[in-house]
């Protein structure tokens, strides 16, 4: 795809820029940094830290390049919780593209190659990586979204409103969060009125939380039952 571009952010970790949404990835100010930080510790640590539990769901929309999955499912493994991982992407990357990204300096080397082999598999159906994690990545538009499953965590990492304002609407925003379950955590890298107003809306305790470099604050969301 000639409108991806691999790029270094100041982290050292690489993104990609996509020129025709004109947008990054991750932050420019550190790919890997802002994963950790956003996603994987106010996310799905967040949610294990106030829950006794053997197995984590986690819905992610804006699979992109799979990093987040990658750290979720090592600190997973770290911690011996099942992860059930599902993403949504729209327009996935190629296997090629992905295996650019550099991220194997980041989790086990058996979770890397894991994660590469069964990509293209994990877009049509549910796979195993690394004996603890089982990821499916639904390759549709995220209103197109349907599942059974009930989430414990959503990580909302899709492109800036600025430049994709149609995922972060009231009717996208209400569909993503009707898979979540009472008691479960809505986290994103972004915090606008607007957001906080319709999260509130739908029943969520909303709160400011420190953000990735370059940002100052995050949203985190729990849905009251």
């Amino acid at each position: 795809m000639s409108n991806l571009t691999i790029v270094t952010t100041a982290d050292g970790s690489k993104t990609i820029y996509n020129a025709e949404v004109g947008e990054h990835y991750h932050s420019r100010h550190g790919a890997l940094q802002e994963s950790l930080h956003v996603f994987v510790r106010s996310g799905m640590e967040y949610f294990l830290d106030r829950n006794e539990v053997d197995s984590i769901n986690i819905l992610e929309v804006g699979f992109g390049t799979g990093l987040n999955f990658l750290l979720t499912a090592d600190a997973c493994s770290n911690k011996q919780i099942q992860l059930n991982y599902t993403g949504i992407e729209a327009y996935p990357l190629s296997g090629e593209m992905m295996a650019q990204t550099g991220y194997e300096q980041y989790v086990p080397a058996l979770l890397w190659d894991q994660f590469n082999n069964n990509y293209p598999q994990a877009l049509k159906t549910t796979v195993d990586i690394n004996n603890s994690a089982h990821l499916q990545i639904a390759n549709t538009q995220l209103l197109s979204f349907e599942t059974e499953q009930q989430f414990d965590v959503v990580y909302f990492d899709a492109f800036a409103a600025i430049h994709q304002p149609e995922m972060w609407n009231e009717e996208a925003i209400g569909h993503t969060v009707s898979f979540l379950k009472p008691g479960g955590v809505f986290v994103t890298y972004a915090i606008t009125g607007n957001l906080k107003r319709m999260l509130k809306a739908l029943n969520f305790k909303v709160e400011k939380a420190p953000g990735a470099p370059g940002k100052r604050e995050m949203l985190r969301a729990v849905k009251q039952s």
